[in-house]
């Protein structure tokens, strides 16, 4: 007999050798058939895992991360079995779960169109109802590779290929005629993934590479029940009309030109207004914090670059102008602000009484995005950044760590998007050190500095290793937009590296010379994102200090374009963004376009208002808030937009 812990501390005496499949049946017939998978001491593994020794265990749902990953990729194993059985030709590649189902990458001469993605799912269906069973097998790297060569699976050869010589054995799994290269775990069989839905076919290269061919992503999702399916098609059709590559277009708050290039896009001025305010807001809040502006070089020679590092670990990042092996002097666009505030740090010798010493920038940056990973505003190859480095003594590093995280904090509670976001600390692959510069001393003193700090400050990280700059660990804070899709908003870096590179230097109280450490931080993150972000938030009906226009007078006719003009201009005059309405239309008109436009207030002048000398109001969010006088509404407009109501 084994003892079995249970994820409550309960312990449970089973038989050795008992599958996890078994161990749930005899908790409950419910868990039962609801369980996915199984994590054995903290690792997830198949149901069908023996259990054979003193263990933790924990029988996984699909409401557990694990179990969800486990239902969606066995769904994934189905879609390409469906495709194999109807296009025999096609060569499989990969096929993960995601965070909102799984996807397929096929090479195929002919792409999918959606009748095509119709007649898989049919095929997909019949699978389920086979109701295969998933069967695990380990082989040899050398077995394994000729398994796929005889099936004249390539990009599978190519997958073995890389642990050939390794000693180590190959997981594959076989349901009914199909077999695939893969880690697992999955599902007990085919038949519990009854709600599916193939969602879209899109381009992708093999392993991101722009230089490789071109595979056909197959797209899905997958529930245990149709009502769950169904929930999230619909959030999933909401998210469409959110998504800020419709609203803003629609709005006018950006568009882009094929003459110009993918990923530079043309902020009209809707959304230049909102950027611009976002600018001023973030530069007057860092000032009161401290922090002193800098105004640095778009461009520098590849010799900066060099000496940060910069040239051997980003490079292919850089838009490079001119050609390193012919030129004598190269330059290229800069992806970030740090060496050029360096060279501010080092404009004279400093002491420990300049420290901290906090540099910001309101910093446009250049970085050479590969084409399929650009998106609307989320990911672009030109943007402006809320970036900032501060140089500090090691006993001060807690304090100012806090201090940009408590910014950054301010700045995501005031846009209304901190309870949106989650938290990675990212950490070095100490199995890929030509990523990095630096020793493992140096990566293992500044990681315990930054795990340190985040602990004290009690912040629910989770860890992404090998996910840090090449130069030090950091803190991000994701965001997902409205398609479940995940970014970096804001980063704070910790970095003892890069001041010893660039000589940066002062004197401490000993009369010692010292690095300081630098901290990277950036307090609202790149400003197009924050955009796409805000629009997706806000459905297009931004917050009235954010609007591009904050209000809009409609006069009910032209005799009265006099009088509505002097009011728009005292509106204008107390710094409200507003404008007036002069065309020859219906007054039910205008105040649709308005509303079509999430313009936050309409003032709408007629004879009666005018005779007693008030507005009629209309809020966006309200409807008819009756009348007042243009003094009264002033003062509440002024008052929502300094307090930066949402």
């Amino acid at each position: 007999m084994i003892q079995i812990t249970l994820k409550d501390g309960s312990v449970k005496e089973a038989e050795a050798g008992i599958s996890a499949a078994q161990f749930a049946k005899s908790i409950g017939m419910g868990l039962y058939k609801a369980a996915c998978a199984a994590r054995v001491n903290g690792k997830a593994v198949d149901l069908r895992t023996p259990l054979t020794e003193d263990c933790q265990v924990e029988i996984l749902t699909f409401d557990d991360p694990d179990g969800r990953w486990a239902f969606r990729h066995t769904a994934s194993h189905i879609l390409a079995q469906a495709v194999k059985r109807l296009y025999p030709k096609v060569k499989l590649a990969i096929g993960p779960a995601i965070d909102n189902g799984f996807y397929y990458d096929f090479d195929t001469d002919t792409p999918f169109t959606p009748e095509d993605l119709t007649k898989i799912e049919g095929e997909m269906k019949k699978i389920v109802k086979e109701n295969l069973a998933l069967e695990r097998i380990e082989v040899s790297p050398e077995e394994a590779k000729k398994l796929f060569e005889e099936a004249g699976e390539n990009y599978k050869v190519e997958l073995v290929e890389e642990h050939s010589g390794k000693g180590e054995r190959i997981t594959l799994y076989r349901q009914g005629e199909f077999v695939d290269l893969c880690a697992g775990p999955h599902l007990m069989s085919t038949g519990v993934v009854k709600a599916f839905k193939l969602t879209q076919c899109t381009g992708a290269y093999w392993r991101g590479d722009a230089t490789s061919k071109q595979l056909a992503r197959v797209y899905g999702t997958a529930f245990p029940k149709n009502a769950q399916l169904e929930e999230y098609l619909t959030a999933v059709e909401e998210a469409k009309k959110r998504d800020h590559n419709k609203i803003g277009r629609e709005l006018e708050y950006f568009t882009t030109s094929d003459l110009i290039g993918q990923g530079l896009p043309i902020l009209l001025p809707k959304g230049a207004r909102v950027i611009q305010t976002l600018q001023r807001f973030v530069e007057d809040e860092e000032q009161k914090r401290g922090w002193l502006l800098t105004k640095t070089p778009y461009m520098a020679k590849s010799d900066l670059y060099k000496l940060s590092g910069h040239w051997d670990h980003y490079m292919d990042g850089m838009f490079v102008l001119g050609d390193p092996e012919k030129d004598d002097e190269v330059f290229a666009l800069r992806p970030m602000t740090c060496p050029f505030q360096y060279q501010a740090y080092l404009n004279r010798s400093r002491s420990y009484r300049d420290l901290p010493l906090r540099y910001n920038e309101t910093s446009t940056l250049f970085r050479n995005e590969a084409s399929g990973e650009m998106h609307g505003l989320i990911r672009v190859r030109q943007f402006t950044i809320s970036e900032g480095h501060l140089m500090c003594t090691p006993e001060q590093l807690e304090g100012e760590f806090k201090g940009c995280l408590e910014l950054a904090i301010y700045m995501l509670k005031t846009l209304g998007l901190y309870e949106d976001v989650s938290y990675r600390f990212s950490q070095w692959d100490p199995d890929d050190r030509e990523k990095y510069i630096g020793t493992p001393e140096q990566w293992d003193e500044a990681q315990g500095a930054m795990k340190k700090i985040l602990d004290h400050l009690e912040i629910p990280y989770v860890i992404g290793v090998g996910e840090a700059a090449f130069y030090g660990p950091k803190l991000d804070i994701q965001i997902k937009n409205v398609h479940g899709k995940e970014d970096t908003l804001i980063t704070i870096q910790i970095d003892q590296m890069l001041a010893e590179k660039f000589g940066m230097e002062y004197v401490d109280r000993d009369g010692v010379k010292k690095n300081p450490y630098i901290i990277h931080r950036t307090s609202i993150g790149c400003y197009e994102r924050t955009l796409a972000l805000l629009l997706e938030k806000y459905a297009g009906a931004m917050p009235m200090w954010l609007s591009p226009e904050q209000v809009r007078v409609l006069p009910i006719s032209e005799r009265l374009f006099d009088k509505a003009a002097e009011i728009n201009q005292r509106l204008k005059d107390a710094g409200i963004r507003a404008t007036m309405d002069e065309r020859n239309e219906k007054i039910g008109y205008k105040i649709r376009e308005a509303q079509m436009e999430k313009i936050p207030y309409m003032l709408i002048i007629g004879d009666k208002e005018v005779e007693a000398g008030t507005v009629s109001v209309r809020s966006r969010k309200d409807g008819d808030k009756g009348s007042m006088t243009v003094e009264e509404f002033i003062d509440g407009a002024l008052e929502e937009i300094k307090t930066r109501a949402r």
